[in-house]
């Protein structure tokens, strides 16, 4: 027997990687998501004046999800690849876009900081390039992956900034609460 692993255990080696990470991208990206009260539902985003290009709110919740879903894949592949040179260095750079890209929607929804998202979305683009071209060198089909997620953040950009150009008060719009409690 000339191989270390067979193609089966390698390929159980896969999937119980992507057992792990799908999910954890998955909550994670939800939790963020939760935390900060970012759905077309929050009062002040609502009293928002939104783009032409912004699309439903139904919309977010299929398309975050399922990058997520193809992160986890690509995040998978990248971790089964034992013997890559680059492979913790892209892993790295991986969570720390992906730790800013949870710091995203609290700063944008939850503290209003709409300028401030801009930037950090830039950042969050960088570092995301930056990792898929790490992806590519150790699994292209990893990198291949991330693609739809980079163009999901050229787009989400150019909506923050939007936003931020139709809304220059946006950071200090007080929006009344739905309810009010007695």
């Amino acid at each position: 027997m000339s191989e270390l692993a067979s193609r089966s255990q390698l390929r159980m080696s896969f999937i119980r990687w992507a057992l792990f990470t799908v999910p954890l991208l998955m909550v994670l990206g939800w939790l963020s998501g939760q935390i900060a009260g970012s759905s077309d539902t929050n009062a002040w985003y609502q009293a928002l004046r939104q783009p032409a290009a912004q699309p439903p709110g139904y919309v977010f919740g299929i398309v975050w999800p399922t990058l997520y879903f193809l992160q986890g894949l690509a995040l998978a592949m990248v971790l089964n690849a034992r013997s890559a040179r680059l492979r913790w260095t892209a892993v790295g750079m991986f969570a720390l876009q992906f730790l800013a890209n949870m710091v995203w929607s609290p700063l944008f929804f939850g503290m209003h900081q709409v300028s401030s998202a801009f930037f950090l979305i830039l950042l969050i683009l960088l570092l995301a390039i930056g990792a898929t071209l790490l992806f590519g060198r150790i699994r292209p089909l990893a990198a291949w992956l991330m693609v739809p997620y980079l163009a999901w953040l050229c787009f989400a950009a150019i909506l923050n900034f939007q936003i931020d150009r139709l809304n220059p008060d946006a950071e200090t719009l007080y929006a009344p609460a739905a309810r009010t409690q007695i």
